[in-house]
């Protein structure tokens, strides 16, 4: 390993172990160090998921490895002879182009009501565009790992726990279960990391913990991140991610 991946992979491994505890194993660690040499894979900027003891790479990952290898373009289009829009089935076909000569590494992404998590649905054609880029990056750069965004649902646990229910008396600061749905849909459908979301709205409504801010702190913090999710949810994960040490909340 040159200095440079060497530094990167210490990073990596302080981040995995701070993030995902004692689920780090040394085979982990052994294929987070190739990730780290072959294709300076960075944890913190959201390039890597550990998800079911397996590592996945993202979108925002390969886009990143395909920009410091100066890759000439990309160009994905449906592939009509098997979309159905009215039952929400599309399939795209993905062609990435790693230099003007090269002749193209084909990728195909699939997606329908049946592989894709419920909360999403309705966007299928974008899902399976998503992933037939994906896959065609994985195919150019020689990447052996399943990206995050190909696979239909992944299991998140929620801490909705952490955010405070509103009370008969009034005396909450109200934030109601509606508000707490939407804010759990949100994660659900981005794949946003619960804890980095709740150290987020902490910081975003300027309290110490999560139950001084009021409702309308709240709220105004839920439209703000359900506008970014779906907007630049690439920037998003970046923000996200200089959260690696969330607050903690107070006793109740």
């Amino acid at each position: 390993m040159t200095a440079s991946t060497d530094c990167l992979f210490r990073r990596n491994r302080r981040l995995a172990r701070q993030r995902w505890g004692p689920a780090i194993n040394l085979d982990l660690l052994e294929t987070l160090k190739s990730f780290s040499k072959e294709f300076c894979f960075s944890i913190s900027s959201g390039d890597l998921l550990l998800l079911d003891k397996r590592w996945y790479v993202t979108h925002v990952g390969l886009i990143r490895l395909a920009r410091r290898n100066r890759c000439h373009g990309v160009l994905a289009e449906p592939a009509q002879e098997f979309c159905d829009p009215k039952v929400g089935r599309w399939v795209f076909r993905a062609t990435v182009y790693k230099s003007r000569t090269c002749g193209g590494f084909v990728g195909y992404g699939d997606a329908d009501p049946s592989n894709v998590s419920s909360l999403v649905h309705g966007a299928e054609m974008r899902i399976a565009e998503t992933r037939a880029v994906n896959r065609a990056l994985r195919k150019a750069y020689g990447i052996g790992i399943c990206s995050v965004e190909e696979i239909g649902t992944i299991p998140i646990s929620i801490p909705t726990e952490k955010f405070p229910p509103a009370k008969a008396n009034g005396s909450s600061n109200g934030t109601g279960p509606k508000v707490r749905d939407r804010l759990c849909q949100i994660i659900r459908q981005h794949q946003l990391n619960p804890e980095l979301v709740k150290a987020y709205a902490i910081d975003f409504c300027g309290t110490k913990t999560l139950r001084e801010a009021s409702r309308e702190q709240v709220k105004n913090f839920v439209l703000q991140l359900a506008k970014r999710a779906e907007s630049d949810r690439n920037g998003l994960l970046g923000k996200l991610n200089t959260y690696t040490h969330p607050k903690q909340e107070g006793a109740a």
